[in-house]
């Protein structure tokens, strides 16, 4: 088994911890990022073929009032551009009742997503920290231990010795997945257990299309039923308005169909709108996140939307100052967003400085 030793492990290379090490990056920390997924990104994940609309299964939009975030973007040389929702919407209230072509009233603080897609501010972040820190991925943490004035994190195959680990994992997901010794104070454990993840429950499917069909007089590319499977879908056209697809939500009841039936379920509601443009898709992505065993885990009792997350139990650091449980759900303000990432990480990294003296 392999064994690293550091300053800071980084448990999760999602948006939380990769801003994490571009806050540290210029710190002179040697800093481990310990990712059990081959691919980085977490809960942000852009499907990309070249002739295709970039198609997002996870985090998508954002907000002006996201400031973290656009600092972030802006600092990167990463624009944004404005969601299209177009002036009216596709709207069905009750199975009975046909749907209607709804005019959407003005909208002044809209949605916006990143230019060439999410994953691209995961991508831009990772080339700035690659020569500041080491990147691990397909190492899963099974043991969280405290050893003296260090802590031990151990995967399969590797052995982190680390002076400071930052979990950036859904906090019931840590509690769920991971040994931690000496356990955690009873409060927060139960405030753990009780805390929402972000996306687990969701399932997002996108049709790519040649054209933008939904863009023709009477028809729209907006849609809202109360019917469903799909409660919500969007123009997902890229930055360019080149490449075209619808993308939006699947009812999360659905999680465990096979992939053909979601897909049909989904073409036999945007048939009713669309008729016969509908079955001409040139591509069908879904991502099922409750089935993601890296993002989620099957609550032990109900828990609500939303249900803890900005807790202030997370913004201490436990085991003497060792340990530090970040990540969008710890967020103060705007958790479960990009934007709670980015603030969850900027809010760690103020905490490390005094910790490490920076002016080494």
């Amino acid at each position: 088994m392999e064994k690293f030793e550091c300053d800071i492990a980084i448990i999760g290379a999602g948006l939380t911890g990769l801003t994490l090490a571009y806050f540290l990056k210029d710190r002179g920390l040697s800093v481990h990022i310990i990712e059990a997924r081959e691919r980085l990104g977490g809960r942000i994940n852009t499907v990309r073929y070249d002739d295709l609309a970039p198609q997002e299964m996870g985090a998508t939009w954002l907000g002006k009032k996201h400031v973290a975030l656009c600092e972030i973007l802006e600092g990167l040389g990463l624009g944004i551009f404005e969601q299209r929702l177009g002036e009216t919407a596709i709207y069905e209230s009750i199975s009975t009742s046909p749907p209607q072509l709804v005019k959407l009233p003005p909208n002044d603080a809209p949605s916006y997503r990143i230019q060439q897609g999410s994953s691209m501010l995961i991508n831009t972040l990772a080339e700035k920290v690659n020569s500041a820190c080491q990147i691990h991925t397909q190492q899963p943490v099974s043991d969280i231990e405290e050893r003296g004035e260090s802590v031990l994190v151990t995967t399969p195959n590797c052995v982190f010795q680390a002076s400071t680990v930052v979990s950036t994992l859904p906090p019931y997901l840590l509690q769920n997945s991971i040994s931690i010794s000496p356990g955690l104070p009873a409060e927060i454990q139960e405030v753990m257990r009780l805390t929402h993840t972000w996306m687990g429950d969701s399932i997002k499917v996108s049709f790519a299309y040649k054209s933008p069909f939904w863009r023709a007089e009477n028809l729209s590319g907006t849609i809202f039923s109360n019917v469903g499977p799909i409660p919500e879908m969007y123009d997902h056209a890229d930055f360019e308005d080149q490449r075209f697809a619808l993308k939006g939500f699947l009812n999360g009841a659905y999680f465990s169909l096979t992939k053909e039936e979601r897909r049909d379920l989904a073409l036999q509601q945007l048939h009713k709108y669309y008729g016969p443009h509908a079955d001409n898709y040139i591509d069908y992505e879904e991502k099922v996140w409750r089935n993601d065993g890296f993002t989620f885990s099957p609550y032990e009792s109900h828990v609500m939307p939303h249900q803890n997350n900005g807790h202030s139990i997370f913004q201490q650091p436990y085991f003497g100052g060792k340990l530090f449980i970040a990540g969008t759900e710890t967020a103060t303000q705007y958790p479960g967003y990009m934007e709670g990432a980015v603030a969850s990480a900027r809010h760690v990294a103020q905490q490390l400085e005094k910790l490490f003296d920076f002016t080494k």
